[in-house]
């Protein structure tokens, strides 16, 4: 169930990032959602003690949270770094 809301939690906010981001190809939106759930899924491993079988901390449910939304913010920040060179 822990991997479950991971996996949603990620790809919402790599969903959510998308829209904030005003992106429109859908490759991008595919990408975004694809590192929100990566990261979601292995922050949340890391500070769950590297079980999925059981529940999902508060904590852990946080870190993941904090960690997904750190990396669509670095994500972007180097995007457009990238297009103004």
């Amino acid at each position: 169930m822990a991997l479950l809301v991971l996996i949603v939690l990620g790809a919402s906010l790599g969903w959510l990032a998308s829209i904030l981001a005003r992106t429109e190809a859908p490759g991008d939106i595919l990408r975004q959602m694809a590192l929100g759930l990566l990261v979601s899924v292995v922050a949340g491993e890391i500070a769950n003690d590297g079980t999925m079988i059981g529940s999902l901390s508060l904590v852990s449910l946080g870190i993941a949270l904090a960690a997904t939304g750190a990396a669509l913010v670095l994500y972007h920040a180097i995007a457009r770094r990238l297009v103004r060179a």
